[in-house]
């Protein structure tokens, strides 16, 4: 069966779509069949970054390793038993098509609260939640004292992420390998920085993830997105000579990649 990544976080604006580009196209250059759903069907970042990676491609003459993006399937809502929820109909018979061809499936929620959002929560064997480097987004996870220190509780988020290990636990799945990746972190040792991280870990230790550090803020991401491409493929259209803050966050990637100890990945770029 493929093993389904789930990417979500309900605060837009933490570099969901960048890290489910990335994470995807890793996969697939290592050569893992990589499948991918977008559930945000209003704005779809991760569906159009997949979308300009196909038509920058095709204009280049170019053939990358990519993963395979796909539109949830429409359905009749007449063919639902009673009750069903037709997002519910739609998801599940997305990765039932998926899942035969597929080594991983990486799904991309949107910014919100949603019912696609939720089911796919339940579906996930890794959740991945990018977390900007912030108390304003910490704030989704717990409710914090003014003190930066005390953690009065489980927020919104944390709430809907043990609803649905409840129910992979009454399916009799294995349980959510929950990841919490610190986003868009700066370069310096500030004040702020070391508070976060340590809340974080504090709160790991209560509601049980792991942390994780991502992408540093940085211009070369906005610059990939019309185009498509990720930090792997910049040697591919001619980039010969990487700089630093490219380095730099090629080896972020690849830091990122290993955190996440998905099954039979060895990262080999």
């Amino acid at each position: 069966m493929a093993h389904i990544i789930v990417v979500g976080n309900e605060k837009g604006g933490a570099g969901k779509s960048t890290v489910s580009m990335h994470v995807a196209t890793a996969l697939a250059r290592m050569g893992h069949k990589v499948s991918a759903l977008d559930l945000d069907l209003r704005q779809k970042t991760f569906g159009r970054y997949a979308s300009n990676r196909q038509k920058f491609l095709e204009q280049s003459g170019l053939e990358l390793p990519s993963p395979r993006y796909h539109d949830l399937p429409e359905v009749d809502q007449e063919g639902l038993q009673p009750g069903e929820n037709i997002f519910d109909r739609r998801l599940s018979a997305a990765v039932a098509a998926l899942e035969p061809e597929s080594d991983f499936i990486i799904i991309d929620c949107p910014g919100s609260h949603t019912r696609l959002s939720q089911v796919a929560h339940s579906l996930a064997d890794t959740l991945v939640t990018p977390l900007n480097d912030s108390f304003i987004d910490f704030d989704l996870l717990a409710h914090i004292d003014t003190d930066g220190v005390k953690i009065l509780g489980p927020s919104v988020y944390s709430e809907m992420v043990w609803n649905a290990r409840q129910l992979r636990a009454q399916a009799g799945l294995k349980p959510i390998d929950w990841i919490v990746v610190r986003n868009r972190l700066g370069a310096q040792q500030m004040v702020n920085k070391k508070k976060m991280g340590d809340a974080l870990d504090n709160l790991a230790k209560r509601i049980g993830f792991r942390t994780a550090p991502g992408f540093n803020e940085r211009v070369i991401f906005r610059e990939l997105f019309p185009r498509g491409l990720t930090l792997l493929d910049l040697k591919d259209i001619g980039v010969q000579g990487l700089n630093i803050s490219n380095v730099a966050a090629r080896q972020e990637l690849r830091d990122l990649i290993r955190a996440l100890e998905l099954p039979g990945v060895e990262v080999d770029f």
